[in-house]
């Protein structure tokens, strides 16, 4: 490694001077070309060991050129004087390059004290330098660096959260007890609706589709005994299909089956015959008699539903394997207690009827959609006609 030279760490004048003379090398040694280095060094070092001594500024050598070169001027050091002069006790040093120095304390203003300065408020006023003390010296001393309330967004997003205000925050994301709570109601209401929507859509419409489908299924299987000639007039089993049951205003053809068991006849879109137990009723071919009808007034076929459009006079027919039975609407009794089973009577009461007779006896559930109350339509026979004979007017019309 190669060693400093002595001229460059201690001669001011280096790399001042002016080289436009052939001389001026060998002048800047102090010697020209009688002189040595190693003269020059002792001329102006003194010998080795010795103290460095000042020396007088060396006189360049005039170049040999006729035209007058130009010397360079000498630096000066910061208090004015040039470096190398006999005035300044630092004009052994090289010049200070700032570039090469660690990080500096900026020099303080002409006129402020040497003593330490109170760090500058923070700029945007006082609502700023407000906000910064919180921070500092907020009422949680572990939140110090958590945003408060009054920051913008920008300041609360990119501020770091503690671990104390990282759980408030999601304790109050956190759905309460309430809320959970109406929020179940509400699944259970939602639930409720839907179920209840289900089951009317099916009480009203599917029981109707389907209670039809197996009345026309019954009316069609009866009608092919009819003609092969597998059925006869006489006791039937509960639930066994033996007449129709045709209401011309009310373009109603329903099959008629013994009993009144919802499951096995009424639900099935058809009429049922009041003849088991206590209300055993009449049928149609005997000489006197009530033959008492119970349907669905809605749902499951409805075929009862307009019977109180019914006016005196409108043609009832039953018919039979053999005989068609013509009746004639008498009166109707709107509303009555589901236990008055007088109107089934040979001889109903609140019928107008005043004596034995041959009629017919229609009831249902009112009003509509509950079965809290009956309804009943009387009608007197007045035409019997066998089926070899043809359909009576009532059904021809």
């Amino acid at each position: 490694m190669t060693a400093l030279r002595p001229e460059r760490e201690t001669d001011t004048s280096y790399g001042q001077q002016s080289y436009g003379g052939p001389d001026a090398f060998e002048g800047w040694y102090g010697g020209g070309a009688q002189g040595t280095p190693q003269d020059a060094y002792t001329a102006s070092y003194g010998s080795p060991g010795a103290a460095p001594q000042q020396s007088a500024p060396q006189q360049h050598a005039e170049p040999q050129d006729s035209t007058p070169q130009q010397h360079a001027e000498p630096q000066q050091s910061a208090a004015g004087v040039p470096y190398g002069s006999a005035g300044d006790a630092t004009a052994h040093l090289p010049p200070v390059d700032d570039e090469a120095m660690a990080l500096r304390i900026p020099d303080p203003p002409p006129g402020a004290s040497s003593a330490v300065r109170a760090p500058a408020p923070p700029p945007g006023g006082r609502a700023a330098r407000r906000k910064a003390a919180r921070r500092r010296h907020g009422r949680r001393g572990a939140e110090a660096g958590a945003p408060s309330e009054e920051d913008g967004p920008a300041d609360r997003a990119s501020a770091p959260l503690s671990r104390v205000e990282a759980r408030r925050q999601a304790r109050a994301r956190r759905a309460s007890p309430a809320v959970i709570a109406s929020r179940v109601i509400g699944e259970m209401f939602i639930t409720t609706g839907v179920v209840m929507l289900l089951f009317v859509t099916y009480q009203l419409w599917w029981t109707n589709v389907r209670a039809h489908a197996q009345a026309g299924s019954e009316a069609h299987q009866l009608q092919d005994d009819w003609a092969s000639g597998k059925r006869n007039p006489g006791t039937f089993e509960p639930g066994q299909g033996f007449a129709l049951l045709h209401i011309p205003k009310l373009d109603v053809v329903v099959p008629i089956a013994e009993g009144t068991s919802k499951p096995r006849v009424l639900d099935k879109g058809m009429v049922g015959h009041y003849g088991q137990g206590d209300l055993n009723t009449a049928m149609p071919d005997a000489k006197t008699g009530n033959f008492g009808l119970a349907g669905h007034r809605n749902t499951h076929g409805e075929p009862f539903r307009y019977i109180n459009k019914l006016s005196p006079g409108d043609a009832i027919v039953v018919e039979t394997q053999d005989t068609y039975f013509v009746y004639k609407m008498a009166s109707i009794l709107p509303v009555t207690s589901p236990a008055n089973i007088s109107v089934l009577d040979p001889v109903p009461k609140g019928s107008g009827f005043t004596g034995p007779g041959r009629y017919i006896t229609l009831t249902t559930c009112t009003p509509e959609f509950t079965s809290k109350y009956r309804m009943i339509v009387w009608g007197k026979m007045v035409e019997e006609r066998p089926r070899s004979k043809g359909k009576p007017d009532a059904l021809v019309s």
